[in-house]
C-alpha cells in the first residue's frame, strides 16, 4: 500500500512538473487540421520512392505542394537545385524551414505562404505532392493550364482520385474529369500508397500518379472553354445517350439557342425571328439517372468527379431564373420562334447525320468521338465559349 501511495504523490509531482508541461507540448506540436488534407506522409520508404519517380536533374526547380513537415522535402533537395514549397498552414512553413535551418540546403528552399490555387506560381521544372484531397481537381488543371507546364507531376491523391483521373472509355470511373485530364496529358497510375503510412492515417486509400502534359505539336490546339463547355453537356449524365442530353433537355436547348444568338449578333448573321408556336416554359425534371438509356442499368458510381455536384452552372441558373419569374410553379408560355427550330436541327444533324454518336453514351466514347462532336458543331456555328 506504501508503494501505492509513493507512486500517486510521484505521479502527481511528474504532473505538475513544467518539464512534464513541456513535454506535453513537444509531443502535440500540432494538431493537424485534416480539414484541409492534413495527412503527413510518415513513411520514408514512399518519400523516397516518390522521389525517385520524378527523375530529378541536378538543375532542376521543384515545386512542392503542401509540404507539411517537410518530411518530402528534404529528400527532394538532395537531388535537385531549388525546392519552391507552398504552405497554407503558417506552424507546417515554420516546421519545414526549421528542418533546414543551418543547413547548406537553407539556402536552396523557398517556401511561400498561402493557397496555391490563388499563388502566382514562379517558374519550375517539376511538380511534387502529398496533395490536398480538397484541391486535386484544381490543382491538376492549374498545372496543364500554366503556359509553361512542368515537365512532369509526381502527384499523391485519394485513389478513386486517381483511378478516375486515368479511366478508360467503357470503365465504372470514367468521367469528364477523366477526359479533360488525358486529353492535355500523359497520365500513369505510379503506385498504391496505404492509409497506415500517414499521421493522422486518413479515411481513404491512396495513389500516386505521373503527369506528363502534351507539349508542341502534341499539345491539342482547341479552346479549353469550348472544349470543357460542350463535355459538361455530354456528361450530365453520362450513361444518357446523346440524343437524350442535348436534345431531351430544355435546359441544354436553351443554352445552346443564347450562344447561337450571341454568335450571330457578333459575325451580323441575320435571324428569323418568326413565332411558329408556344411551349410551356417550365423547367424539366430529371426522369432519373437512367432517363433515356434505353434500360440500361445505373453502373451504381456516383455521378461525381471534381465537385460534389456536377450540374452545370448554366443549368442552375436557368433553374434560378425559373424560381423567380414563376414563385407558384404554374406553367407559363413562351413563344418558340423559327431560331429554336433552326438549333434543334442543328444539334440533331450534328449527333445523327455528322457524327452518327447520337445513340452512343459519354461513359462509352473516347477522345476522338468528342473532337468530332466539337468540330461538328462549330462547323454548325455552335460554340461553349
Amino acid at each position: 500500500m506504501g508503494k501505492a501511495k509513493q507512486g500517486k504523490r510521484n505521479s502527481a509531482a511528474a504532473s505538475s512538473s513544467p518539464y512534464a508541461k513541456a513535454q506535453a507540448t513537444t509531443n502535440n506540436v500540432f494538431k493537424f487540421n485534416t480539414n484541409v488534407g492534413q495527412h503527413i506522409l510518415k513513411n520514408p520508404g514512399v518519400a523516397e520512392a516518390i522521389v525517385t519517380k520524378a527523375n530529378l536533374k541536378p538543375e532542376d526547380v521543384v515545386l512542392e505542394v503542401g509540404p507539411g513537415t517537410g518530411n518530402l522535402t528534404v529528400r527532394i533537395l538532395e537531388k535537385a537545385k531549388k525546392v519552391i514549397a507552398v504552405e497554407l498552414d503558417p506552424r507546417m512553413a515554420a516546421e519545414v524551414t526549421k528542418r533546414v535551418q543551418g543547413k547548406p540546403e537553407q539556402k536552396r528552399l523557398e517556401v511561400l505562404l498561402g493557397d496555391v490555387i490563388k499563388t502566382e506560381l514562379p517558374h519550375f521544372d517539376v511538380c511534387i505532392s502529398n496533395t490536398p484531397y480538397q484541391i486535386s481537381s484544381p490543382l491538376v488543371f492549374k498545372l496543364l493550364a500554366l503556359k509553361d507546364p512542368p515537365r512532369v507531376s509526381i502527384l499523391m491523391f485519394q485513389r478513386e482520385f486517381a483511378l478516375r483521373l486515368t479511366a478508360r472509355p467503357g470503365d465504372a470511373l470514367y468521367c469528364r474529369l477523366s477526359v479533360n485530364a488525358q486529353f492535355w496529358a500523359k497520365i500513369t497510375h505510379v503506385m498504391k500508397v496505404g492509409k497506415n503510412n500517414f499521421k493522422p492515417p486518413p479515411q481513404v486509400e491512396s495513389s500516386v500518379v505521373r503527369i506528363e502534359p502534351k507539349m508542341g505539336a502534341e499539345r491539342p490546339g482547341v479552346s479549353w472553354d469550348e472544349w470543357d463547355g460542350m463535355l459538361r453537356i455530354c456528361f450530365v449524365r453520362k450513361n444518357r445517350t446523346m440524343r437524350a442530353s442535348w436534345l431531351g433537355t430544355k435546359e441544354v436547348l436553351a443554352m445552346v439557342e443564347r450562344n447561337y444568338r450571341v454568335y450571330c449578333a457578333m459575325n451580323n448573321i441575320a435571324l428569323d425571328e418568326t413565332v411558329i408556336g408556344e411551349e410551356e416554359e417550365d423547367m424539366d425534371v430529371d426522369e432519373g439517372i437512367g432517363a433515356g438509356d434505353g434500360g440500361e442499368e445505373w453502373d451504381g458510381i456516383m455521378e461525381v468527379d471534381d465537385e460534389a455536384d456536377e450540374t452545370p452552372s448554366f443549368f442552375k441558373e436557368e433553374a434560378e431564373r425559373a424560381a423567380r419569374e414563376n414563385p407558384a410553379k404554374t406553367k407559363s408560355k413562351r413563344k418558340k420562334t423559327r431560331v429554336a427550330e433552326l438549333v434543334r436541327e442543328k444539334i440533331r444533324k450534328v449527333l445523327e447525320d455528322v457524327t452518327e454518336l447520337a445513340d452512343k453514351r459519354a461513359g462509352k466514347c473516347d477522345e476522338n468521338d468528342f473532337l468530332k462532336l466539337l468540330f461538328a458543331f462549330n462547323q454548325e456555328d455552335i460554340h461553349f465559349a
